[in-house]
């Protein structure tokens, strides 16, 4: 079951020792996380040879949300949760009790990709780093002379039924190691509500032409009223200039006349 699914249940179940394989014999205690206390977590079980049950009906010491198995049995091997009086229930732990003297320790909740995880071999009464051989749906994996193996960065591929085998004690039950997606964290922008609307895009485009225009023609309109006024005043002392060279001529021969005029008399 994904985080995700485990936050919407309000409650998960946890398991001490954390492992999904216990000797015959063992400690267990049972415990429901709770997010909201009001529920009224208990916790439930369905054994092989049993109906479901809750804690305190036959079997464990209730407590609140905690159940404590001081003795537990091979026949209370099943699947276990929490569950409250509205309805939802949490995520449902698989464990197994063996008679025999070799159990595999794994992880009993789901393990995270990306994640190391190690599995340890042990016997129950003999020390724990006994040289082990570990196996994933029936192939051997690899033999470690310490008893315990670890997977480094642990993929979806790596999800699958593991035992282990300590020779001359026996082999383990097997247990099955769940691996999930590494959840994703999405986030949205907001615009702040002072923010003030962005300009429509054709209004944009409309005063950008008009600019282009003026910056383009401005200077065309500028440098011909330049040349027309030049023109004019050039045109205007041309014509000035060529009145008094016509007029010259004119006075010089009504001098002549003149002068000629008095020398007859």
């Amino acid at each position: 079951m994904n985080p995700a699914s485990l936050q919407q249940l309000l409650s998960r179940l946890t398991v001490s020792p954390s492992s999904s394989q216990f000797f015959k014999g063992d400690f267990v205690s049972l415990s429901c996380e709770e997010d909201d206390i009001s529920a009224g977590w208990t916790l439930w079980r369905k054994a092989k040879t049993q109906l479901r049950t809750q804690c305190g009906d036959g079997w464990g010491r209730s407590a609140g949300s905690n159940c404590d198995i001081s003795y537990i049995d091979p026949l209370e091997s099943g699947v276990y949760w929490c569950e409250s009086r509205e309805g939802p229930i949490s995520n449902m732990v698989n464990l197994t009790v063996t008679g025999g003297s070799v159990i595999l320790q794994s992880p009993v909740l789901p393990v995270m990709e990306g994640d190391d995880v190690t599995l340890l071999c042990k016997t129950k009464t003999t020390p724990s780093n006994l040289p082990a051989a570990f196996y994933k749906d029936g192939s051997l994996i690899r033999k470690q002379p310490t008893g315990h193996m670890t997977i480094q960065h642990v993929s979806r591929s790596d999800e699958g039924l593991y035992k282990c085998d300590i020779s001359g004690h026996g082999e383990s039950p097997s247990s099955w190691i769940t691996v999930t997606a590494t959840p994703t964290v999405r986030t949205t922008a907001t615009v702040p509500p002072s923010t003030p609307p962005l300009p429509n895009c054709s209004s944009l485009q409309l005063v950008f032409r008009v600019v282009l225009h003026l910056v383009v023609f401005c200077p065309y309109f500028i440098s011909t009223l330049l040349m027309v006024s030049l023109y004019r005043c050039r045109a205007k002392g041309n014509y000035m200039h060529v009145s008094v060279e016509k007029s010259s001529p004119n006075q010089a021969e009504q001098g002549l006349e003149d002068v000629t005029i008095e020398h007859h008399f």
